[in-house]
């Protein structure tokens, strides 16, 4: 599926640019990622070239582009690398709200972090494979699993922290730095294990988001907010919708076996789509078939917790 320029995935670069003078890190970090490349081809060149047979030349050409690819990933990092602690070496990183002016020296060189950073992210994600996302994240500090999927949306590159099995949907953005007003917010953002997060979401800077809770398509959460374990938010702001007791694992066990596609349906709209309310009750009624909503939600929360609890007890009697 192709995806607009209007919605571009992948690693959260803001293209601030406080100074004019910074774009020379950017050309630098080109330039020397980019010499390793014509060292390459020259090796290349002096060996197979011949005049007499150059068809040899031409055929193994593309078995060169992959690693001359990877090179050049590989050395962007690396300079970018370098340059990036000489930077935090002079005047560290670090979370707090600051005014957005140049002269702001936490807003410079927020500024420049991401020039610093931006070829080589942008080198990574062009490649088909995501495993240089994350090689590239981990190599800029950003605690990440290769489990993790988060190349679907906006990911901001410094201050955030990912659990194993995270996955963030299309359009979504994780943020660790905002800029609202005249000021710019940097908070380090915590993703714990297990985490889904919906398409077009937005993480603000400093949110905690628990083990195995939901963020739900199209909702937002505050600078600073903490979701629960187990829990899916909903809203702009997002607030508790229901626990997500009914998590991936053990799917399975709580529908159980039904040949008929239709009676699986019809099992699977009982536990997991809420009742739609009818028009005709009234408020009282509502009220009443709510409360018994949470109740069993609730009961069938503790049951699963037991089957889970009997599981690992039966798991240590056998081993």
């Amino acid at each position: 599926m192709s995806i607009p320029n209007s919605m571009r995935v992948g690693p959260f670069l803001p293209t601030v640019l406080v100074k004019k003078r910074y774009l020379i890190f950017y050309i630098l970090i080109i330039w020397l990622s980019a010499i390793p490349l014509f060292i390459e081809f020259w090796v290349y060149y002096r060996f197979v070239w011949s005049s007499i047979r150059p068809i040899f030349f031409f055929i193994y050409l593309p078995l060169l582009l992959l690693p001359m690819y990877l090179t050049l990933a590989f050395f962007g990092m690396f300079w970018a690398k370098i340059i990036l602690i000489i930077v935090n070496w002079i005047h560290s990183p670090r979370e707090g709200v600051f005014l957005r002016h140049p002269s702001d020296k936490d807003y410079r060189y927020w500024s420049l972090r991401n020039t610093i950073k931006r070829w080589p992210f942008w080198v990574c994600h062009r490649f088909p494979f995501p495993f240089l996302d994350n090689v590239c994240f981990k190599v800029f500090n950003i605690k990440t699993k290769f489990s993790n999927s988060l190349f679907e949306g906006w990911v901001d590159t410094e201050f955030i922290s990912f659990g194993n099995n995270v996955v963030c949907g299309q359009g979504a953005i994780i943020q660790s730095s905002v800029i609202i007003g005249n000021l710019l917010i940097i908070r380090k953002t915590i993703i714990e294990d297990d985490v889904r997060i919906g398409s077009h979401a937005i993480v603000m800077p400093g949110t905690h988001i628990g083990n195995r809770s939901v963020l739900a398509a199209n909702s937002v959460t505050t600078v600073g907010q903490v979701l629960k374990d187990d829990w899916i938010y909903v809203g702009i702001p997002c607030k508790e919708f229901k626990q997500n007791w009914f998590f991936e694992d053990g799917l399975e066990d709580k529908l159980g076996v039904v040949e008929d596609v239709d009676a699986l349906l019809g099992k699977y709209k009982k536990i997991i789509t809420k009742v739609r309310w009818n028009e005709n009750l009234t408020l009282k009624e509502r009220k009443a078939i709510k409360r018994q909503q949470k109740e069993d939600e609730e009961r069938r929360w503790e049951l699963s917790k037991e089957r889970g609890l009997e599981k690992e007890e039966k798991e240590d009697t056998f081993s």
